[in-house]
């Protein structure tokens, strides 16, 4: 486990930590939750990140598996090549993902519900319609896989990937705490902007996590 690895990895949490599970929901569960909005919004926010961290342990089991069965196939080499054709590829397929390209459908406030029960089906269902774009996470498990690491070491990397994804919000629910109405015309522009730009958010979140694999891949082949 290299510090290169290690800061490749907190830059995609960071990027998934914009998205929208991760702080577009949560922005808005702060300006319309009244009633234990603290509670609830810990209790959506651990849901997302077990989930995560859910999804993450059955990548990696099954990637090493698939890793044990085909031997050197995407090990080595091979997988560095691979790495850095599908980052360039994702690379300058986020071009692709320009807001003036695109007519954006108008976006839908998802329902705030009155239990923290209602909070874990939401984080759930957040995070189901996220699992086909979690290409930063993705990316991150292909990392871990790659780079041969027991779990021993995967384990707690995984934790603390999905930690610092949902760092952003927690430290919104701090700043609510202490400045809530410093902070509150500035989450609902914020708001506003990521429900605007969620298209464009998919292009930059499309070119960082490629320009990491074809970064990751190049070094490997070329410079080591």
């Amino acid at each position: 486990m290299t510090i290169a690895l290690l800061l490749s990895l907190a830059a995609l949490a960071l990027v998934d930590s914009t998205s929208f599970g991760t702080l577009g929901i949560p922005i808005y569960l702060l300006l319309a939750l009244k009633d234990r909005p603290v509670l609830r919004m810990m209790v959506y926010l651990g849901t997302i990140a077990v989930f995560y961290f859910g999804v993450g342990v059955g990548l990696m089991l099954g990637l090493r598996g698939v890793f044990d069965q085909f031997g050197e196939l995407l090990a080595g080499r091979t997988g560095y090549w691979v790495s850095a054709i599908v980052g360039v590829a994702m690379f300058v397929a986020s071009f692709w993902f320009d807001s003036k390209r695109r007519k954006p459908k108008p976006p839908r406030e998802p329902k705030v519900g009155g239990s923290p029960l209602s909070m874990v089906g939401l984080g759930i269902t957040a995070a189901l319609i996220e699992v086909a774009t979690m290409l930063p996470y993705l990316a991150a498990v292909g990392m871990l896989t790659n780079a041969g690491v027991g779990p021993m070491t995967w384990l707690p990397v995984l934790a603390g990937y999905v930690v610092v994804m949902i760092l952003p919000a927690l430290l919104l629910l701090v700043v609510r705490a202490l400045a809530w109405t410093w902070l509150k015309p500035k989450l609902e522009r914020l708001h506003a902007w990521i429900l605007r730009n969620k298209t464009e958010a998919i292009g930059w979140a499309l070119g960082i996590v490629g320009f990491l694999l074809a970064r990751d891949g190049i070094v490997n082949l070329f410079f080591k």
